[in-house]
């Protein structure tokens, strides 16, 4: 990947269809004039945004708007598909996540990644979630353990799994097995949690497990999801990012967003007219 100023042959436009900035007190994270190429096709367009500290900020829209490939922006996961072209800004902790001195290992480790769908490792539920902290040099068995049961506490899985940690966490369940994929994100402690869909290949009991664990995590962490569902963004989210074809379209706190949008594009698609 490189990062470029310019994109030849691409026009910028400022439109009265952008979101006016939301104004945040020492954002996390933030983006300014974001675009982002796959080829020649333009994934997203002059995004500009900040993330608040310690809350859960939704991203919502209809497939193919950009909210994954925005989410991934964040630990450079993008960074991984050679054809990705970058221009813009993108700063963590007003740094800027793209200079030549970052150490996208050390940003990964800061900014953890939770999958749509559960991606435990064929290894026992405990080498599951000490996996991180032993390739980051802890070797000593006994602080691993404590970390592999605050971990475990923390995703609220200890009390199912604390007498089975040798057996193999492919026979957890779906649910089991994404919290304890948050388990393995929180062991190495970042700061910001991603989620990309958590919940869409789980069942509703298991869905609200996931839903009520980001309620507890966002005391200590921010966490950034994207969802398909608008109703889960409405229940768990403290603000809200609605994108389409790669524009940000409005962004706001949650409880004003889904009551009273600014822009008719957000109204057609929270009642559901499109997308």
């Amino acid at each position: 990947m490189r990062l470029s100023r310019e994109a030849p042959g691409l026009e910028i436009r400022m439109d009265d269809t952008e979101a006016p900035p939301l104004p945040v007190d020492k954002p996390v994270l933030a983006t300014e004039r974001l675009s982002l190429w796959y080829g020649s096709t333009r994934a997203l367009d002059t995004v500009t945004l900040e993330i608040p500290e310690k809350k859960i900020t939704a991203f919502i829209g209809p497939s193919g708007c950009g909210k994954s490939t925005l989410l991934r922006c964040f630990n450079r996961l993008n960074d991984l598909i050679d054809v990705v072209r970058i221009d813009g800004a993108l700063r963590f902790h007003g740094a800027s996540l793209y200079g030549p001195e970052v150490d996208v290992s050390q940003v990964r480790a800061r900014i953890g990644m939770v999958f749509q769908k559960s991606n435990p490792f064929p290894k026992s539920i405990f080498e599951n979630v000490a996996y991180g902290c032993r390739i980051h040099g802890v070797a000593r068995r006994s602080l691993l353990a404590e970390t592999v049961e605050r971990s475990l506490r923390g995703a609220a899985l200890w009390d199912e799994v604390k007498d089975r940690l040798d057996e193999s966490a492919l026979g957890l369940s779906g649910g089991q097995q994404q919290r304890l994929c948050i388990a393995r994100a929180i062991a190495i402690e970042p700061e910001v949690i991603l989620l990309d869909e958590p919940c869409s290949a789980l069942d509703p009991i298991a869905t609200a497990k996931i839903e009520e664990l980001m309620h507890e995590l966002k005391e200590r962490y921010t966490l950034v999801v994207v969802t398909h569902n608008m109703q889960q963004a409405a229940r768990v989210s403290d603000y809200t990012a609605f994108l389409y074809l790669g524009r940000l379209i409005e962004y706001g706190e949650t409880a004003r967003l889904f009551v009273k949008p600014q822009k008719k594009q957000t109204e057609d698609y929270i009642t559901g007219r499109f997308g």
